[in-house]
């Protein structure tokens, strides 16, 4: 079972304002920028994130029902931001991975011990 919602509504309100200014530059974190569906707002969220082959993978530590996940699924595109890079990525789609095979191997541990096995897959967006 994902981290609990109660845990992911204490980070909203403190830890992710310190997060925030880190995440982008540090390995396997990063932020995504994304659009609210409703308020049409934009949203920066701390994430862990993993490059892949095509784009990136980010584990759902808070599950698929988050508003973040819900935001970038329902606009099909968002921006990625890790180690000081923007990368505008699209085609979001979930993935259930119980091998956690988008993570190191240090990370798959961890993902292991608080049984996240779904994951936010990004593709780069094609340049123009």
């Amino acid at each position: 079972m994902p981290l609990p919602r109660a845990l992911a509504r204490a980070n909203r309100v403190g830890l992710n304002r310190v997060t925030l200014r880190l995440a982008p530059r540090l390995p396997g974190f990063g932020v995504v920028e994304h659009r609210g569906r409703r308020s049409g707002r934009v949203y920066r969220t701390p994430v862990n994130v993993f490059a892949t082959d095509d784009g990136f993978a980010i584990a759902l530590t808070y599950g698929a029902e988050s508003e973040w996940v819900r935001n970038v699924l329902a606009a099909g595109k968002a921006v990625v931001e890790t180690r000081g890079i923007r990368h505008p990525v699209v085609s979001p789609r979930i993935v259930r991975d119980p091998s956690r095979s988008y993570v190191p191997l240090p990370v798959r541990v961890v993902l292991g011990r608080i049984d996240v096995t779904d994951f936010l897959l990004l593709d780069a967006a094609p340049a123009l």
